[in-house]
């Protein structure tokens, strides 16, 4: 059921509280932070709402009628109880802004993230911050479950379940060993001779091999991988020491193309860019912590 229209707001019935405190508008107006005539105002607004006089004013000050009295009672409970509500609504939000459960996978973990924490750390240093690195997959099950309040993901669709905003966008390189023939290749790698030729890969769930998959879809898929991993980190660190070609975010290999020790291999014909994403349970914007480090990720 709805309130009647003839409840006044809370504004008016804090001013009415002062008056009875103060007898005085004036008093009364300063100690609510209006200008006298603005309390004078409401006062005669809420009589006309509610149908009595609730005032009596005098050269003397301002003092309560009888009704006026009964309806400080009543708006004293009110005040109180709104109190009650803002601090518990309070509490809640304090509670909400102690931590944020972060949730991302593998490449935005360990390239992108870093560097939104810091800055995060220094707008909220009391906010307790845990990170959950896993596949895209694993992310989007994270969320879904309540296990964390904001995620990054690098496949190609939003996860069912999930809204989205892009974040950034990324590209993923052919690599090898310098010692690896294709490493001392003159044309480019035709997308047939990707897909036929076994690599170290990411394993399925991940946004990287999600991407790879479905560039290379109508060319046959992709051979049987030499090597599949979980992390970025490990399909880098096999692909380093000769085990085989890797694909990879050009995040995570710009180092090891400054120094040689990989050496990126041209690629024509297929199309090997993607977004990344922060997502969050479909409704409302994250609040918060979460909503900050968005803004901080989108820039």
């Amino acid at each position: 059921m709805s309130l009647s229209h003839r409840v006044p707001d809370l504004g008016a019935l804090e001013l009415l509280l002062a008056v009875a405190r103060h007898g005085s508008l004036g008093r009364a107006a300063r100690d609510v932070g209006i200008t006298q005539p603005a309390a004078s105002s409401r006062i005669r607004s809420m009589e006309r709402q509610l149908g009595v006089a609730l005032v009596d004013r005098s050269p003397r000050g301002s003092r309560l009628t009888a009704a006026g009295a009964l309806v400080t009672d009543w708006a004293r409970r009110v005040v109180e109880a709104a109190e009650a509500f803002d601090a518990g609504a309070q509490a809640l939000r304090d509670r909400r802004d102690s931590r944020l459960r972060v949730a991302a996978s593998m490449t935005i973990a360990e390239y992108l993230l870093p560097g939104w924490l810091i800055a995060l750390r220094a707008e909220r240093p009391d906010t307790a911050v845990s990170l959950r690195a896993g596949n895209s997959t694993a992310v989007a099950a994270g969320l879904l479950a309540g296990e964390a309040d904001l995620g990054y993901v690098e496949g190609l669709a939003v996860p069912e379940g999930l809204d989205a905003v892009v974040v950034a966008h990324d590209r993923l390189v052919v690599v090898a060993a310098p010692s690896h023939r294709w490493a001392r290749r003159r044309a480019p790698l035709t997308p047939a001779e990707l897909a036929a030729t076994p690599l170290v890969l990411r394993e399925y769930g991940s946004g990287t091999r999600q991407v790879l998959d479905a560039a290379l879809a109508e060319y046959g898929g992709l051979a049987d991988p030499l090597l599949e991993l979980a992390s970025t980190t490990a399909v880098k660190a096999a692909a380093v020491t000769g085990a085989g070609p890797a694909v990879l975010s050009e995040l995570a290999v710009t180092e090891e193309l400054a120094s040689r020790r990989l050496v990126e291999v041209p690629v024509e014909g297929v199309h090997l860019h993607r977004a990344l994403r922060a997502v969050w349970p479909t409704g409302p914007l994250p609040t918060g912590p979460a909503r900050d480090l968005l803004s901080l990720a989108r820039g």
